[in-house]
């Protein structure tokens, strides 16, 4: 099943045929029900040899066909959860993350499915794309590796934040996430004491809550329906941060910008978050 959207601004979600993609796909199609934004999934069927000719062995073959297979299951599955999402599945050839880098340039978000893996072993895995589509994207990243914690009452977001300009990228987008699902908004502040005070503890921890109500204030107005709580915590940034987020709906942070491979733009605090966080984790780039 292959159909083409191209330049819909809509979602796109990474399906990988080797795994349960159910989870990811279930927060995606939630998401676009919520937004009411087209839906399209894309599965990347790697070229078992160049990319200069058609590949048609019976092994390519076969890939293909059950590759078109899980998307029209993935497909129906959607319609059946939300019969008014907009939904379309791409099969391309080529490495998934060149694929699924080039179907975001003009998405408004895109899901990947992790397990936290970050093997060699599972280089063609949705784990270990999680990274460099993160550091790629141009739209905010969502990575589904646990399910939301909806049982926490009431339901809520945690958004870290630094002060930096992809902090408030990020801020701005936790807002309105809450204001769309009718949720609280945890804002997060983590200082991490130097090995050296040079200033008085509590000095530094007003800093923070400064910071904290400076980056809100704005928005607060903007989205008065959204309970907002603010927390300066004192640890590690991840580890503070994922125990925050612990039964939240998702996690939000800003990331350094787009481009790289490796994964070295996105900062170590998000890079520690996808590995670490129960929660869905959403990154958000400046601008």
């Amino acid at each position: 099943m292959t159909s083409h959207q191209t330049g819909s601004h809509g979602m796109v979600v990474g399906i990988d045929p080797d795994r349960n993609w159910r989870l990811a796909l279930a927060w995606a199609a939630d998401e676009a029900q919520r937004r009411r934004l087209p839906l399209r999934l894309v599965l990347a069927v790697p070229h078992q040899h160049d990319t200069h000719h058609v590949d048609d062995t019976p092994g390519q073959t076969a890939l293909r066909q059950a590759g078109s297979d899980r998307l029209e299951q993935a497909c129906n599955w959607v319609r059946d959860r939300h019969p008014e999402v907009s939904v379309t599945g791409d099969l391309l050839g080529g490495f998934p993350v060149h694929v699924l880098g080039g179907a975001a340039r003009e998405a408004r978000m895109i899901v990947l499915g992790s397990r936290h893996l970050s093997r060699t072993a599972e280089f063609f895995s949705a784990g270990s794309l999680v990274v460099p589509i993160t550091a790629q994207a141009h739209c905010p990243v969502v990575v589904v590796g646990d399910a939301e914690h909806i049982s926490q009452q009431p339901p809520y977001l945690v958004a870290g934040i630094d002060g930096s300009a992809s902090a408030t990228a990020a801020l701005a987008f936790a807002f309105d996430e809450a204001d769309i699902r009718g949720a609280a908004l945890r804002v997060v502040c983590v200082w991490q004491p130097p090995l050296v005070m040079l200033d008085d503890e509590e000095v530094a921890l007003r800093a923070q809550r400064a910071l904290l109500s400076e980056a809100t204030a704005g928005l607060s107005e903007k989205y008065p329906d959204v309970h907002v709580t603010h927390e300066v915590l004192t640890g590690h940034p991840v580890e503070e941060l994922a125990r925050a987020a612990e039964h939240a709906l998702a996690v939000v942070v800003g990331r350094r910008g787009s481009g790289g491979y490796t994964g070295m733009r996105i900062g170590s605090v998000v890079h520690g978050l996808l590995h670490r966080a129960h929660c869905p984790v959403i990154t958000v780039p400046t601008g």
